[in-house]
């Protein structure tokens, strides 16, 4: 059996065991997926940089957002990575790389079933790599709903 024909398989036998046509399972789970093009994510996550209120926006410094199909050896959504501007000082810190915010385009859109899911999970996801990148922790953003 190739591989296409044993998920097919597989398709049918949970089907025929809840009863259902596994032709609407299969299509069921296909449209769980939903995909944007790669310059289509990069524009909702430039909007979602956008619709943050310019007295948040304008104290990020040194950062960079990039996207990414998906974290190696991880589930996320997005990532932060530098010195939050909570632990930044004038001595300690010059000259460094700017900060990164990266976004996983393939593992938000394996969530989200149209558009406008994905762009909801694209702003979630910056507003909560923002809050990283002003010093608020991991438990902070859980407590105000935006873990």
């Amino acid at each position: 059996m190739t591989p296409p024909d044993e998920v097919a398989h597989c398709f049918e036998y949970v089907a025929n065991f809840l009863h259902v046509d596994e032709r609407r399972v299969l299509y069921r789970y296909a449209a769980v997926v939903f995909q944007v093009t790669n310059e289509r994510f990069e524009e909702l996550a430039d909007e979602a940089l956008t619709s943050l209120p310019e007295s948040l926006s304008s104290h990020m410094d040194n950062v960079v957002i990039l996207v990414e199909d998906e974290a190696p050896r991880r589930n996320l959504f997005g990532l932060y990575q530098g010195i939050p501007l909570t632990k930044r000082g004038v001595q300690s810190y010059s000259g460094v790389m700017p900060d990164r915010i990266t976004l996983y385009q393939t593992t938000i859109c394996s969530v989200c079933s149209n558009e406008e899911e994905v762009k909801a999970q694209v702003r979630k996801t910056v507003i909560h790599e923002v809050a990283h990148h002003f010093g608020i922790s991991d438990p902070r953003l859980d407590e105000l709903g935006w873990a």
